[in-house]
């Protein structure tokens, strides 16, 4: 976006002068770590079409099947391009899996069973995957949960150590029968990639690689199997690899968010080693049927262009994001990541100081919206969340976020969570009309203070 079309969004939105002058500067500032965003998603769109070529996808899989599903070639071929995207055995990818939840529900409960253990590595799991966590503990599941150290960091000592100890636990609650067939326990680490309603870093793949091998080693040690699980969501095509190809036995996410590019309009996604897949499938499905049924009901193109499309969708949410941080600080908010900061994942958070904020702060990114402009948005009940969440987000397709949507929890300290940007101009209107309607509200003053010399 030229700093012309900034006054040409003033023209049209009416904004004032001086956010202008603020988001012209950001754009300036920003521009060589924007462009680094652009050319890494060329280098993952290179890896995604490479992934297609190999497969052979033909015109005949852009079809769909009904019914059971049985021997739907679009769909082999769909889960065959994310297997080999993701360097991975096999992956489950699903119209029938509604949500990231729910592919995250498939994968703990593929990998754990009643006895074995299940460790959180990256603290307290976010609100929605809360109930599944209680369901493993309450079928005999030992669950343990390393806090974030005082600046939301992840210990990996602390992780192994952990995971030992949910080993040992184990052992003593698989006596005297033990595990079918006489294997030994298992122990799952369960690792947020994106930081969730917290304000704490996201983790990227380095990190993630040690915390894995080191939690490997500990539960080699003591006997026992390591299924080391990522919850995905957010992350998809940000670096230049995948969990999956540093550790990760299992990875889970949502197609309406960086994998779909925009275009798919439900589905989810499990990805990993094969018997752990498959016995997600049998959870999806029933056991037997597995991966063999679940039709994709006339979705093959817009799953397989909507992969092809994801890796440029990332990369303009990335751009479209530093911006945002720029902007957003130069006005003196507090934003996480910094414009500058390395990213794992597509959320830009800001932090709001009040509910009344951050009700006028989704009223302007409401307003950018293709669909529902005029909405207000509120606070409401949330299913699976304890907080009343805002939500602003006029998406061609429901709850989607790769294209410009806020979250907002409303507890303190009222932070604000953005995502998306099918277009890195998009992202940008939407933080540049939420400033706006702070100004109108008269709340953009209270934050002067921070504002840098």
């Amino acid at each position: 976006m030229t700093t012309s079309l900034y006054r040409l969004l003033a023209e049209l939105w009416d904004v004032a002068p001086g956010l202008v002058e603020v988001a012209e500067e950001a754009e300036e500032a920003t521009e060589d770590r924007r462009a680094l965003w652009r050319e890494r998603a060329d280098r993952v769109f290179l890896r995604v079409l490479r992934a297609f070529q190999t497969v052979g996808v033909t015109e005949s899989h852009l079809s769909g099947s009904t019914g059971y599903g049985y021997d739907d070639a679009g769909r082999a071929a769909l889960e065959a391009v994310f297997t080999r995207v993701f360097d991975a055995e096999a992956a489950l990818v699903r119209p029938q899996i509604v949500s990231g939840t729910h592919a995250l529900s498939l994968c703990l409960r593929a990998a754990v069973e009643p006895g074995d253990g299940l460790v959180s590595g990256t603290g307290r799991p976010y609100d929605s995957l809360l109930p599944q966590v209680g369901e493993l503990e309450r079928s005999g599941v030992v669950y343990r949960e390393v806090p974030l150290g005082p600046r939301g960091e992840v210990a990996p000592e602390r992780v192994a150590g952990a995971v030992a100890e949910a080993a040992r636990a184990a052992r003593v609650a698989l006596r005297p029968g033990g595990r079918p067939g006489g294997a030994p326990p298992r122990v799952g680490l369960f690792l947020q990639r994106s930081r969730g309603y917290e304000l704490v870093p996201s983790r990227d793949l380095g990190l993630m690689e040690r915390v894995i091998a080191l939690a490997r080693s500990a539960a080699e040690e003591e006997g026992v199997e390591l299924v080391a699980l990522v919850d995905n969501c957010y992350g998809e095509f940000v670096e230049d690899r995948e969990p999956t190809a540093v550790g990760a036995d299992l990875v889970g996410g949502s197609l309406i968010k960086n994998p779909g590019g925009g275009l798919a309009p439900t589905g989810g996604y499990v990805i990993g080693r094969g018997p752990l897949v498959e016995r997600a499938a049998e959870l999806l499905t029933a056991p037997g049927l597995g991966r063999h049924v679940g039709p994709t009901l006339g979705l093959g193109r817009l799953l397989l262009q909507g992969l092809f499309l994801a890796p440029r969708a990332v990369g303009a949410a990335l751009a479209g994001a530093t911006f945002a941080a720029a902007f957003l600080e130069s006005l003196g908010l507090e934003v996480s990541p910094a414009w500058d900061e390395e990213r794992t994942d597509i959320v830009q958070t800001v932090v709001l100081g009040s509910p009344e904020a951050v009700l006028a702060f989704a009223r302007g990114v409401q307003a950018a919206s293709p669909v529902d402009s005029t909405a207000v948005p509120v606070g409401a009940a949330l299913p699976g969340y304890a907080d009343a969440v805002v939500m602003a987000a006029g998406t061609f397709v429901q709850g989607s976020s790769i294209e410009v949507s806020l979250d907002a929890p409303l507890r303190s300290p009222y932070a604000a969570y953005l995502q998306g940007g099918l277009t890195e101009a998009h992202l940008k209107a939407a933080v540049v009309l939420g400033t706006a309607e702070l100004e109108r509200a008269g709340l953009l003053d209270v934050f002067a203070h921070h504002r840098p010399e």
